[in-house]
């Protein structure tokens, strides 16, 4: 019976080890944590967003980095076929904003639960609290591994290390390491899906304050700017949500300006009717209370002392040419970026091994006979959505299936 060992027990792991045994491979799953799906745990805000109900396409289109490899990945597993395969197992799941998938019981530990399972059914050995040091290979082939605990003889290995985003979950670089030995190459990992960082004053205080349906863009140098739509936040150190997540995955050079709109839906000369129509029925309030209909009352002070208006000034003495620099802040609050947040907080890790150099249709590597790679420790990376997730589980279960 030929013998395979996956290193890593997160999504891609569970996966691969379970599409593995399926086929009939004894298959030892080796994990240096504790217990199985740390990370798992802590995606969608412990409720593990763990695919989105979309077909293949529109997962692609959801891919920003390197795309075209996870084709033939996501052809074997689509985000729909892994839901079914999961609720046919026992996971009832839900489908809420964005397609976004979740368990029906909102606890990411029942997806782990149902995993752990799933391959128990198929026979697979789980060893816990297990360091691997390197793999062994003989004339470019697989041998077996070298753990904290001794050798296991196997013809064929799994990466599935994950990458350096959280790394107290064991996303700490370990498999970048392992498949340097053989030859992989690595593109530079850095921090993706990841919140910006700003020293501005004005935002002191703001930190919890959700804005929705507004729209971030970054201006680029020698490029058309980069904006998104949607929900932002404002943190104790700069600004996050969704949208922001998203635009930490372009290649951007620090420092730059972000501009908020909070009306994005109107443009200045129906914004601008809208704040007179406002200011008319307000006339006599001070300033500094008048701009309650238009956006969160914590953010209110804020754009006044942004405006460099009195906020004594009653509004009716608020001249045109004030009113118009009103409207302009509203559209376009500037916010200075010095950087984006680390590895410890980064949802994903952008970068990883060179997909050039392994191979799509089967997840084997090009290098080395019997070494296959899944989920994050790969170059390819998507937005949020539970489309990381899902590249880890349909990755884990094509490297399963050709081991």
């Amino acid at each position: 019976m030929t013998v395979c060992v996956v290193i890593g027990g997160g999504p891609a792991g569970m996966m691969a080890a379970y599409s593995a045994a399926l086929k009939g491979t004894k298959v030892i799953l080796v994990e240096k944590n504790e217990k199985l799906g740390k990370k798992i745990y802590l995606t969608g805000k412990g409720r593990c967003n763990l695919t989105n109900d979309c077909d293949e396409r529109e997962f692609l289109d959801n891919i920003f980095e390197n795309r075209n490899f996870l084709y033939s990945a996501v052809n074997a597993l689509s985000p729909r076929n892994l839901m079914a395969l999961l609720e046919e197992n026992g996971l009832k799941l839900k489908t809420e904003r964005g397609f976004r998938v979740f368990p029906l019981s909102d606890k990411a530990s029942d997806v782990t639960k149902t995993l752990s399972s799933m391959m128990a059914k198929a026979g697979v050995e789980i060893r816990l609290s297990t360091f691997v040091k390197r793999i062994i290979c003989d004339r470019g082939e697989v041998r077996g591994v070298l753990t904290d605990k001794g050798e296991i003889k196997c013809d064929s290995v799994v990466l599935c290390a994950g990458g350096k985003s959280y790394p107290s979950t064991g996303s700490d670089g370990t498999g970048y390491f392992l498949a340097g030995e053989w030859g992989h190459t690595l593109v530079e990992p850095a921090p993706a899906l990841t919140s910006f960082i700003s020293k501005d004053k004005w935002l002191e205080g703001l930190a919890g304050l959700s804005l929705k349906n507004v729209k971030v863009t970054i201006p680029q140098k020698g490029k058309k700017a980069a904006s998104q739509f949607g929900e932002m936040l404002f943190t104790h150190r700069g600004i996050s949500g969704p949208i922001v997540l998203t635009l930490s995955c372009l290649q951007l050079d620090f420092p730059f300006q972000a501009l908020i709109d909070l009306k994005p839906a109107l443009d200045e000369e129906t914004l601008d009717e809208r704040i007179q129509r406002d200011f008319s029925e307000l006339s006599n309030k001070e300033f500094k209370n008048s701009l309650g209909a238009l956006m969160p009352m914590s953010l209110c002070p804020k754009m006044v002392a942004l405006t460099g208006i009195n906020p004594e000034t009653k509004v009716h003495q608020i001249t045109r040419s004030q009113r118009r620099e009103l409207v302009k802040l509203i559209k376009n609050i500037p916010v200075n970026i010095s950087g984006c947040g680390g590895f410890e907080e980064a949802i994903v890790t952008k970068g990883g091994i060179n997909v050039k150099e392994v191979n799509p249709s089967t997840m084997e590597s090009k290098l080395i006979k019997g070494l296959y790679f899944a989920g994050e420790v790969i170059n390819a990376h998507g937005y949020t959505g539970g489309f990381n997730m899902h590249a880890a589980f349909c990755t884990g279960y094509l490297a399963g299936l050709n081991v």
